[in-house]
């Protein structure tokens, strides 16, 4: 049967490390104990340690803070550490909390030693943070009574509890609300033999057949995230489902030639912003913005969803001067045109 040319692309970028409408049923993937998750080894040993104290003195964990790229695992770790303290988790976002009643409904419904995870949590309004000091240095809110001129402020007492941060900026967090957080721990990109544990067990999962050469392929076009991992193995499911071979590098490679992915995991988007850099600029530094501009997206997203992966490839590296191809990054273009030569 011939491979048909897929339209993931056409609906979304399928290499990024957000979840996308092609993520749903991730759940059914997730690591359940910090012995089955893959890789982070210092942060799943010194958890370990945190849990088994906490669970010893029965007091709550200290709050945690993770930060890395997005599809690392911040949010799996989270639901483990709930699992292992054999606590509820109840979870919401920075962007979602709009108003102080918000986040007071959210704390003043917590059951002691819960777990309270807020995704984006550098994106929390500064009137919400505030609200967040007590809770998490006295474990008390100020509840307003009243109104007007006759308004007073009673602290209310609130159960202990663990807040998990999640962040990809880091830098943006302010400094009040950074310095409350007992460990700030820093979630890196996976290598290939932890990309492909995850993948060797997410094809297990979904009862699809695989091989250790099919894993390593999958693994080295997965821009060390495992969201991304799990987002080929379940299209890799889907043309198995519908009587592909996917048992072969040979066809396996031709799905993602369709899929626009080259050899190192880069698609249309990484490989413009580079040509972009090498052929408009000629390798000279470019400011976001201008690059932006001429590439036709939006700062942000070049920012948080393109740049990371192609700086720790070392194809790009940021300047004070702004954005400028490496040598590695110019070898690789030129490699591109060799092969559209």
């Amino acid at each position: 049967m011939a491979i048909q040319k897929s339209n993931i692309q056409d609906l979304e970028r399928i290499t990024a490390p957000e979840v996308i409408v092609a993520d749903e049923g991730e759940i059914r993937l997730r690591p359940t104990s910090l012995d089955e998750y893959v890789g982070q080894t210092q942060i799943k040993d010194h958890l370990k340690v945190s849990l088994k104290s906490a669970k010893i003195r029965n007091e709550p964990l200290e709050h945690l803070l993770f930060y890395g790229p997005p599809g690392l695992g911040k949010t799996t770790l989270s639901q483990i550490i709930a699992r292992e303290m054999g606590r509820d988790l109840r979870s919401s976002s920075g962007p979602a909390i709009e108003k102080q009643a918000d986040i007071l409904s959210l704390l003043t419904s917590l059951k002691e030693h819960d777990i309270l995870f807020i995704d984006e949590i550098h994106r929390l309004k500064p009137q919400i943070e505030e609200i967040l000091y007590g809770a998490m240095e006295d474990f008390q809110i100020d509840i307003m009574i009243g109104s007007g001129t006759g308004a007073t402020s009673v602290k209310m007492d609130i159960p202990k509890f663990t807040l998990i941060g999640a962040t990809t900026k880091l830098s943006k967090l302010t400094g009040p609300l950074r310095d409350r957080f007992g460990n700030i721990l820093k979630l890196d990109f996976y290598d290939i033999s932890e990309l492909q544990t995850i993948i060797k067990r997410s094809f297990g999962v979904f009862g699809q057949k695989s091989s250790a050469p099919i894993d390593e392929f999958v693994a080295k076009k997965s821009r060390g995230t495992p969201r991304i991992a799990n987002r080929y193995v379940k299209i890799l499911r889907d043309y198995a489902t519908v009587g592909e071979n996917t048992e072969t590098i040979e066809t396996v490679s031709k799905i993602f030639d369709n899929l626009g992915i080259d050899d190192v995991g880069l698609d249309g988007l990484d490989r413009k912003l580079l040509e972009t850099l090498s052929k408009h600029f000629w390798g000279r530094p470019v400011g976001l913005g201008t690059l932006a501009s001429v590439v036709g997206e939006e700062e942000s997203t070049l920012e948080e969803v393109v740049e990371p992966y192609l700086l720790k490839i070392g194809y790009l590296e940021r300047t004070p001067r702004g954005r400028q191809i490496t040598h590695a990054g110019e070898q690789y273009i030129h490699s591109l045109s060799k092969k559209s030569g």
